[in-house]
Order: structure tokens, then sequence, then C-alpha cells
């Protein structure tokens, strides 16, 4: 029995199997008497699963002052336990011939296992010791803070690309924490404590909090079964705080920024927009700005690649991007690498060029149809992969959605026309909503 857990009755409503487009993906859904809500995702193609454990707090929601404890804690979670001495974790489900990580994002951290199906109460077990029965020293908490730290040089200070998103980023959000890198700002990273850790670990890290998500070769009575036995005997957090978090005001001036650094190998321009995430139960909308974002940049077919890297080759580059699964407001973006001699000034005015024409033009439908296929394509590839499968209900889950908004978003997609997409763009791509950024090295001027 773990350490600290009490016993406690457990009680489950257990829903019936959902089937997916096409009834290839069968998901079944419960949640015990303590808040936990159960997922699981059924592929008995191959002996494997894949054990994963969303918490709905991420670095959005960290205290101010203490940007990156999120990431933090999310390291020291592989210290010592009641139960598991310091990586004993990591190494029993690597000798299972297994692999496990960690991840920490705006909205969620998650920790997963990759195992042989017949592993899973092995996973379940320990996976629950550290969801309660964390013990760190002060020895790790100096240690994890020089790791982060240098990850932060590796990952962010030696990567002017890094640098620079991060600061674009930070002049979009003004007010809300998706402008505050997910790592951490570094002079606060520098400051993070035992207290900072254990008080966002003992907020935040109950089952009430927490979404286990089982995909695989996996029996959903078996997994029921060891989810009531490991994770059901938790106490739930009484007092977990409500989601509430501060929003942006409205923005009402185009921003920009230009950041120059030695370093820089290829200038560019990359300018971003704020727009509307995937809502439950309205997601057309997002829809239409996934399929946009194919549509201008995905690709040499794409509308922005033909006309500003062959009509007029301006471009040796060109993208554009949407994420729509988040909690709060997200953003839209477009990016474009001057051709050698072509200045950014006058590819940032190609890509305003560009924009303008698409709205004025239209959707062509031959174009549609392709990227409605591929779009649908990816989505059966993607079942073959039981971490891909994961991911997408736990990131789903932790960001607002629910089972039923997950299961209809491939129809959602194949229903977007090309006049949801035209006024999607006319919504969104507006220059008071907008960031534009130039990336360039020291010695380039401005003009």
């Amino acid at each position: 029995m773990l350490g600290r857990l009490a016993l406690a009755g457990v009680m489950i409503a257990m829903a019936g199997p959902i089937f997916a487009d096409g009834g290839d993906e069968a998901v079944t859904t419960f949640e015990l008497s303590n808040g936990m809500q159960v997922v699981v995702v059924e592929d008995h193609r191959a002996p494997v699963l894949q054990h994963m454990v969303w918490y709905k707090a991420g670095s959005a929601d960290e205290p101010l002052g203490e940007s990156g404890v999120a990431h933090f804690l999310e390291h020291l979670l592989f210290k010592a336990t009641d139960n598991l001495e310091s990586g004993e974790l990591s190494a029993t489900v690597a000798a299972n011939g297994g692999r496990d990580n960690a991840f920490t994002s705006y909205d969620y951290t998650g920790y997963f296992q990759r195992v042989a199906a017949d592993r899973l109460e092995l996973m379940m077990r320990m996976e629950a010791d550290r969801m309660v029965n964390v013990r760190l020293t002060e020895r790790d908490i100096e240690t994890e803070r020089d790791v982060i730290l240098e990850e932060r040089n590796q990952r962010i200070e030696n990567n002017p690309r890094a640098l620079f998103s991060e600061q674009k980023n930070a002049a979009q959000y003004l007010n809300h924490r998706y402008g505050v890198p997910i790592i951490g700002w570094r002079h606060e990273m520098e400051s993070l404590d035992m207290d900072d850790a254990m008080s966002f670990y003992s907020t935040y890290y109950a089952p009430n909090n927490a979404i286990l998500v089982v995909s695989g070769d996996v029996d959903p009575v078996e997994v029921r079964e060891l989810a009531e036995q490991y994770y059901g005997v938790i106490p739930a957090n009484p007092d977990l705080p409500e989601r509430i978090r501060t929003q942006e005001p409205p923005q009402t001036a185009a921003r920009r920024i230009t950041f120059k650094d030695a370093r820089v190998a290829q200038p560019y321009v990359s300018r971003s927009y704020l727009a509307p995430e995937r809502n439950s139960g309205a997601q057309q909308k997002a829809a239409a700005l996934t399929v946009l974002a194919e549509i201008l940049g995905g690709g040499t077919t794409s509308f922005m690649a033909e006309r500003m890297q062959f009509d007029e080759p301006v471009a040796v580059y060109t993208g554009a991007y949407y994420n729509g699964t988040s909690l709060d407001d997200t953003t839209f973006s477009v990016i474009a690498v001057p051709s050698e001699g072509v200045s950014l000034t006058e590819v940032e005015a190609a890509i305003d060029e560009t924009l303008a024409a698409f709205i004025k033009a239209g959707v062509d439908e031959e174009q549609l149809d392709r990227i409605k296929m591929k779009l649908r394509a990816s989505q059966i590839y993607a079942r073959d992969n039981v971490d891909g499968i994961a991911n997408r209900y736990g990131r789903a889950l932790t960001s607002g959605l629910t089972i039923e908004d997950v299961q209809a978003w491939p129809e959602i997609l194949q229903a977007v026309t090309g006049d949801d997409i035209v006024a999607a763009a006319r919504e969104v791509l507006r220059p008071e909503t907008s960031v534009t950024g130039w990336l360039m090295r020291d010695d380039e001027v401005t003009q």
C-alpha cells in the first residue's frame, strides 16, 4: 500500500464505448469517486500500451514571480518517493523494456510510460505513488534547478530564434500567462526553492485535477479495477482552486519587435495574430482556421508558396501555423524567409499583399478537397500510434474539450466550407491583433 494513501470507497460511472469516425476507435471513460477521470482507448493490434497521467496545471497556472515552477516540478518528480529511490521509476520502466518521460506545456503537465501490455499494474502503482508521495531534499532542489537553468541555456539562450520567439510571444500577450515562457524567465528560475515546488505539488497534483489516459492493448474492465486499486484510494484535494486566469484586454494596435543577434544565420519575418481556440461544442471556427493554415502555408503547393516562392520569388520559405488545442486564446502565425537580395521590408510587404489577395480570391475548391483528404489520411494514420492516440485525448481534455469534441473533430474539419475559411481569415488576420517580428543579424539595417 502506498505510504500516504488513505482507503476510500470508490464508485465509478462507467460509460459504454464511444466509436470514432468509421467505428475504428473505441473509447471508454469513467470517473473515480475522488474525481479522477479515466479514459481507455482500445487498440489490440500490438501487445503494447501507453499509460499517461495528465494534470490540468501548466506554466499558465503558476503563481506570479514563480515562472518555470511547473516544469521544475516535472523534473523533481523523477526523484525519490516513500516507496521508490531517486531514478527508480525510470530504471524500472527501462528494465521492463519500456520508455518513459514527461512534459510541461502552458495548460498541462503529463507523465507517460510506454510498455508491454502486461505491465500496466506496475506502471499504475509507481505513477500513483508519485502523485502523493514525492520526497525531496534540498540537494534535489539545487541539482534540478541547475539542470533546468542549463536546459534554458541550451534551448533558449543559445538559440536566437528561440529568444526571438520568446520576445514576440511576450509582446502578443500583455496580461495572460501565455506570454511567459514555459521554461520560465531566468531570473525567476534562479530563485525557485523547495516551498515553491511543494506548494505547486500540493495544490495541483491531486486526482480531482488529473486525467488518466490508457491506450493500446488493454481491457477497460481491467483498467477500471486497477485504477480503483491504485488511484481511487488517493483523497481528492478539497481546496483545488478554480482554473481562472487573467485574460488579455482587447488588442487594438498592431505591435512590432526587432530582434538582432550576431548568431542569426537566416533573417526572416514572422507575424502572429490572436485567434480563438477550439471551444467545447463550438469547434467550427477553429476547424476553419486549421484548414486556413494548410491552404496558406501547408507546403510548396500552398497559396503563400505559389505567390511568394514561385510566381514572384521573394521568399525561399513560407509557412502558416495554427494549433487550436489550448484553454485560452491562441495564435495564428505566418512566416517568410526572404530570398537572397530581398529585404525584410520587401518580404513583409509581400506577406501583406498575399494575405489580402487570398481573402479577395477566396478558396480554390480543388485545393480544399485535397487538404481535406490529407487531413483525413493523417487522422487515420495517427491511429497506428498508441502514443499519438493518448496524447490527442490528453491534450484535448486538459484544454477544456470533451471526448465527444475529440470524436467530432474529424467530421467538423470535413464540413468546413470555403466561405467558412474566408470568414475566419477576415476575422483573425487583422493588423490590430498582430505582432510582427523581424529576426536580424547585428549588422543589418532595418530598412
